[in-house]
């Protein structure tokens, strides 16, 4: 997700505020990657639909 788009749905005024509170060091991102992987192993994929 954009930087942008995060400030927007948060409603800072500042860009630097956003970016403050948004710092993600390696290790929560590698957290967040397993987690959003973990949640898309449950759906199931075919053409045109979701099942």
């Amino acid at each position: 997700m954009d930087l942008l788009e995060v400030q927007k749905i948060l409603g800072h005024h500042s860009i630097l505020t956003t970016s403050r509170y948004t710092h993600l060091t390696s290790h929560i991102a590698e957290h967040s990657s397993a987690r959003i992987n973990d949640l898309m192993s449950r759906f199931t994929l075919h053409w045109g639909t979701v099942l």
